[in-house]
Order: structure tokens, then sequence, then C-alpha cells
């Protein structure tokens, strides 16, 4: 049985002499596929199926359920990333975190526009890449299934005003004067709420499309990471290498 679909290259790992195991974001989910040949100069694979690629992939099924790549069309490669140490250990993550939640049907559709939209921003360096990165995990992790409340108070509906405390594992938004009845700190002021509520809440092409100041992307910045690390069962691989360039 044979598909063709668009994709992402999240993954590449080499096997044999000249083969690579890709592992492809497309509209309807993650795929696993082996790509024969690819990594021969003069295969037709070989440019479309590199890290990062967003390509047009024909599948074929075989018999055991596995995937292969028989054709491969290019359609943007995102060459600036490799200008940017930052950039690319970016996209090395977000990478990794798509392939580790899964996404399946809408969700995965709409993580491919939001990767496909972070690839493009961090490859011609239009935005500082420290606001990319909060803005791109929290709204990845918002079409996976794991938005939290920030709308208002929890506890007493208040909607602005002051500080507010973002309950992480519970994904609970707290007023200040609640959140000091729980022996807890804001921990987001009100640029920062207005961030997060930007990010979660407006259509994909404006999530990128707010100035903000550094304190206030500083508190989004640790919200996002926060969020990252409660969601997952353990820290990424590349978050490491992304903190050392990135902090």
């Amino acid at each position: 049985m044979r598909t063709t679909t668009p994709g992402l290259v999240l993954r590449e790992v080499k096997f044999r002499e000249s083969d690579r195991m890709l592992t492809i974001l497309t509209p309807q989910g993650v795929v696993s596929a082996s790509a024969k040949g690819s990594l021969r100069l003069k295969s037709k694979l070989f440019s479309a199926c590199g890290l990062f690629c967003y390509s047009d992939f024909t599948f074929f099924e075989g018999r055991s359920g596995s995937y292969s790549v028989d054709e491969a069309q290019v359609k943007e490669v995102f060459f600036g990333l490799r200008s940017s140490v930052e950039g690319l250990a970016l996209a090395m993550y977000l990478a990794e975190l798509a392939a580790t939640l899964q996404p399946t049907g809408a969700e995965a559709a709409g993580i491919l526009r939001l990767l496909l939209n972070t690839l493009y921003l961090l490859s011609e360096t239009k935005k500082d890449p420290r606001q990319i990165r909060a803005v791109a995990e929290l709204r990845l992790l918002s079409l996976a299934g794991y938005m939290p409340n920030i709308v208002m108070c929890a506890d007493c509906g208040r909607y602005e005003g002051g500080g507010f405390h973002l309950d992480v594992q519970g994904g609970q938004l707290l007023c200040a004067d609640c959140a000091a009845a729980k022996g807890l700190q804001p921990n987001l002021n009100a640029a920062a709420l207005a961030a997060l509520r930007h990010v979660l809440l407006s259509e994909d092409k404006k999530i990128f499309s707010f100035s903000i100041a550094p304190d206030a992307l500083a508190q989004l910045s640790r919200i996002s990471q926060a969020q990252v690390l409660s969601v997952l069962e353990k820290p990424p691989k590349t978050l490491d290498f992304l903190n050392s360039v990135l902090p």
C-alpha cells in the first residue's frame, strides 16, 4: 500500500552504509520509515530526507506494518538553521518534543504547522530565539492537549490586576490573594500573563506577533520550561545542550 503526504523530518539515524531511519511528522501523525540508499549523493531521496526537510513523501507499507520511503520531493529545507547554534539547538529540541508526544489527527496537523512556522522564524532570524522558544513550547503542549486554565483565577474568578500564580502541574491560575492564602507567590506579572494568553488563545498566524519586556519574557520562559518538565516523564535529551547555548 502506497500513501503520499507532506511531512517534516524530526530525526534521522544512519544505518548500514547508505540508509537512514527517519522519524517524520505528517498531518496525520508521526511515522517511522526507512529510506534506503538516501545517503548516496545521487539518490533521489538524498535532499528530501534530510533533518528538518519538509517534503512530500510517498510511503510504502510492508506486510509487517513497517514503512519505507519510496519517493520524496522537497518543499522546504530551512537552510538558515545551520547558521545559528541557538536556532539549530532549539529546532532539535522542539523536534524531540513533537516526536515524544506522538500527536495524531488534528493535534499532529496543528503541531506540524507550528513547527514549520517556528523553523521559518529561526531560519530567517526574525525574532529573539528565547521568545520563539517560550511560544513554541507553550503552544506545542497546548496543541497536544496540555492547556492550562488561564482565563481567570480558579478560586475567585478574578481576571486581571496584580500578579498571578500559574500552578503548572495542576493547570490552574490563581490571583495573588488566592495564591497567598495557599502559601504561594505570583510567578506571572501582568505583561507575562497577557503574553501567555496571547500565545495560547490567538490564531496560529498571530502567536509570535507581540513584544515583551525582558522580565516578563523571563517569567514566561520559566513557566514554559516547567510545563514541559511536568508533562514529560523525563527531560528531553536535547534540553541540557539547548540550555547551555540559550540560557
